[in-house]
């Protein structure tokens, strides 16, 4: 072999011995050396791994011993799951690993997907799970990560011609993943700006993508959609990105809410953590998207827009205004880079504007003014006559970023 690629193959070989074997097998026949992590916990043969369950038990501060001993399966589990994902990570970062697989069914995917969870984005990690398709688990193996998940359809049991299909398959994909594409992205080499975007201000952030791509910025958009907003946050701090555009930062208020479109309790913070610019405008801000079997009864009374036969937006009361713009302002204030925050004055997104039943731009003055009191004074907010979808927004959001970023 000439200079192949290692891939970390994440299993426990208590229960699947002898499929994990041959992932083994089928790696070394097509030129991928392998390397097998054991989590076992209850194994009482000798594993034959290169890391040991005596390892992760190890490098999680415990001991096998103590391990295999214990009744509590949710501590245990937890031992495992931070040592095997503090040797995954140390492997990674010792540039020891080009990708990262594991095989398992519903337990083995949440112990494995977890630690590949902690792994950046760009290096290849695929999930063989047989509980892929399994309601609500999906989201839970992948999270915000950017996990392949190969569902087997099939059990994992038993070395048959229909498994050997599946493995072989995942195999030869993470063979192409590691050697064709380049997984460590040169980011400090090219201008990164990330940007979240949602339907309603999709002319918006096609506009200002186009126009910084011409300027040489690579913009890398997110859907703001809650698993998005998260996402973005992650990649922020992880260093991804030199600048940020966030025009649709509604999943600030859903998380405080608990709604759908829930951006999680770093939303809007950090890139001001990292010290990154950043434009923050207010595409959905003014909108709920509670779970329809989730209504409060006074929901039904609610001023709304129905996106499609999925999605309902909830005009927010001028009170929820009010605790949107100073979780906002809370948020904002503790930054440690410029901050420029755009509002369209004539409807904050395709969707806000005169005719439909949501647009009220005088409610939506009560969001600027609680912003505006107690905002620190670096933080300059920029008022512009138009609609978020009118290109004169765009054009002013594109003459911020050029002098931002």
């Amino acid at each position: 072999m000439k200079n192949p690629k290692t891939v970390l193959i994440i299993s426990t070989l208590d229960t699947k011995r002898e499929e994990t074997r041959y992932l083994k097998y089928k790696f070394k026949e097509i030129d991928v050396l392998p390397l097998l992590m054991d989590l076992s916990m209850r194994g009482k043969e000798k594993s034959r791994a290169e890391l040991t369950p005596s390892h992760v038990a190890s490098a999680g501060g415990s001991s096998i011993e103590e391990i295999n001993n214990s009744k509590e399966r949710s501590t245990i589990t937890n031992i495992i799951i931070d040592g095997a994902t503090k040797i995954a990570k140390d492997l990674y970062d010792a540039g020891k690993i080009d990708g990262i697989m594991a095989i398992g069914g519903s337990t083995g995917s949440l112990m494995a997907t977890d630690v590949m969870r902690a792994l950046p984005f760009g290096i290849p990690k695929l999930m063989i799970s047989s509980t892929a398709a399994l309601p609500g688990l999906s989201t839970k193996y992948i999270g915000t990560s950017d996990i392949l998940l190969f569902h087997s359809v099939i059990e994992i049991a038993g070395v048959t011609d229909m498994l050997t299909n599946v493995m072989d398959r995942a195999c030869f994909a993470m063979k192409g993943m590691t050697k064709y594409v380049k997984h460590s992205l040169n980011i400090e080499a090219k201008k990164t700006i990330a940007m979240t975007m949602l339907s309603p201000c999709e002319q918006c952030a096609s506009a200002v993508r186009i126009a910084l791509e011409k300027k040489g910025y690579q913009v890398t958009g997110f859907s703001a959609a809650g698993v998005g907003d998260r996402a973005m946050e992650k990649m922020i701090s992880q260093g991804f990105f030199q600048g940020v555009i966030d025009l649709a930062p509604g999943g600030v208020g859903e998380h405080y809410f608990g709604y759908m479109r829930d951006g999680g309790p770093n939303r809007l913070e950090s890139a001001g953590k990292k010290g990154i610019p950043q434009i923050i405008s207010t595409c959905s801000v003014n909108h709920m998207t509670p779970a329809r079997s989730k209504y409060k009864k006074e929901f039904h009374e609610r001023r709304k827009y129905d996106l499609d036969k999925f999605r309902t937006w909830i005009r927010l009361s001028t009170d929820e205004l009010k605790d949107v713009a100073n979780e906002f302002k809370r948020k904002l204030n503790n930054a440690k880079a410029p901050i420029k925050v755009m509002i369209p004055m004539q409807g904050w997104s395709s969707v806000d504007c005169t005719g439909n039943e949501t647009y009220d731009p005088k409610e939506d003055q009560v969001f600027i003014d609680t912003l505006k009191d107690g905002l620190d004074p670096g933080i300059e907010i920029v008022q512009v006559d138009a609609n978020m979808e009118d290109s004169l927004f765009s054009e002013q959001v594109i003459k911020a970023a050029l002098e931002l970023f």
